[in-house]
């Protein structure tokens, strides 16, 4: 079966397994998700904290899946450093 996951902008092969490890295994997963929430899951399955890029990734990640008609720049996950969700503040 194919990974889906490997359809959204910037997740390959090791961060779609790292979403599998956390829970998530199909797209419409991501749908509502909290990327901060997504990240603090991955950093303690891993037992370290991850890059911060991973956050950023997540974010764009969960972007793409929510948004009809995604802008271009948002699915770079380097467009996320300085943007947040308001769910990441709950």
């Amino acid at each position: 079966m194919k990974d889906e996951l490997l359809q959204i902008p910037g997740i390959g092969k090791r961060l779609s397994e790292a979403l599998h490890n956390i829970g998530v295994y199909k797209m419409a997963d991501l749908n509502g998700k909290n990327p901060l929430h997504l990240y603090e899951l991955m950093c303690e399955f891993e037992g370290t904290r991850v890059d911060p890029c991973v956050l950023y990734t997540f974010r764009c990640a969960i972007y793409f899946v929510e948004t009809e008609e995604p802008d271009p720049q948002l699915l770079k996950w380097w467009n996320w450093k300085n943007r947040t969700f308001e769910r990441e503040a709950e």
